[in-house]
């Protein structure tokens, strides 16, 4: 099966095509620290054999978690945690990924104020937040530097910059949230500043031996926002500093969406053809033959799992075993198949 064949993501290389993704866990403490709970979560999913696993939305800033039982990546003391999480992944063949993320205007950390480009709104239930200045803006930049400096020191083979739903780059990214008059607001090159200044400073503070990536919402899903073709001219801009796009949708205003089985897939398949640029598609994909007919006909390079990975932590395994590829099943979880 294609999903077992191994992939160079930039100069590491993946043992099969599966990824988990990056979802909160809300398990940390007020110190943003990683703790037995993660130690296990991850640990788990890396016996059950994927190829990558991406730690969850990690916050480079206190005020940029989007909840109070975030991970957070913005001081030193939460290293040594975030070690433990890499080896114990690694230990079992999996490479280990982060996506550093600022939550912006959706932030509900309780000890912060959240900011964002335009003083606009997540919703009535949300906080008004605070418009960021040139000054705040260049914060968030070394933040997201820092940050990738700590995943490095780590032992995180790939770091993923957060750039979707409805967080702070994504704010920045889509005319509905963003309706600054400076060199950060209106043009889409304008738009893209910020994202392009933390990829060209983020890339530039990691060695060559570190993959990095860009997640995006490919559409809004609102009148005016960004569709498939708008994002097709913002990975245009970036695409030649990063190793892989993943694809995801949505999460920018509080509307419904109409959801079904691989219902983003086209949006990796536009980016990955359009942009000829590798991509990671996500999104309800949740057997083995969508699998196989996503990368049987090139519609993205790497399949993440979501919360098909929490309901069955052991479904690479599926995989393995009815590819007839037993040496991909540890010794002892062979009796289960």
């Amino acid at each position: 099966m294609k999903a077992l064949d191994k992939y160079k993501l930039g100069n590491i290389e993946l043992k099969n095509r599966l990824v988990m993704s990056p979802m909160c866990m809300y398990s940390a403490k007020d110190d943003g620290k990683a703790n037995d709970f993660h130690f296990i979560h991850y640990e788990t999913r890396a016996i059950g054999g994927v190829g990558l696993i991406i730690v969850e939305a990690t916050a480079v800033m206190p005020n940029g978690r989007i909840s109070d039982q975030d991970l957070g990546i913005w001081s030193d003391e939460q290293i040594e945690g975030l070690r433990e999480i890499t080896s114990r992944i690694k230990k079992h063949g999996a490479r280990a990924g982060i996506q550093i993320a600022h939550a912006g205007r959706k932030s509900e950390a309780t000890k912060t104020e959240p900011f964002a480009p335009s003083a606009l709104k997540f919703s009535e239930d949300y906080r008004m937040p605070q418009v960021l200045d040139e000054n705040q803006i260049q914060q968030v930049v070394q933040a997201f530097v820092d940050g990738a400096k700590r995943a490095v020191i780590a032992g995180f083979d790939y770091i993923e910059i957060h750039g979707a739903h409805g967080y702070l780059n994504h704010e920045f990214l889509s005319p509905i949230t963003n309706q600054r008059e400076d060199q950060f607001g209106g043009s889409l090159q304008n738009r893209c500043r910020l994202l392009n200044w933390i990829i060209d400073q983020v890339k530039a503070s990691i060695p060559e031996h570190v993959a990095l990536g860009l997640r995006v919402s490919a559409s809004d899903y609102v009148d005016g926002g960004i569709d498939g073709d708008e994002m097709v001219k913002i990975i245009d801009q970036v695409k030649g500093k990063l190793d892989i796009v993943h694809t995801s949708s949505g999460g920018l205003a509080p509307v419904a969406m109409r959801v079904y089985p691989g219902y983003q897939i086209q949006f990796a398949e536009q980016i990955k053809h359009e942009c000829q640029v590798a991509t990671i598609t996500v999104g309800l994909i949740t057997s083995i033959e969508m699998i196989e007919e996503i990368l049987n006909n090139n519609r993205s390079d790497l399949i993440a799992l979501g919360r098909l990975l929490l309901r069955d932590p052991y479904f690479p395994l599926k995989v393995y075993h009815q590819s007839g590829v037993e040496d991909g099943i540890p010794k002892a979880y062979k009796r289960g198949f």
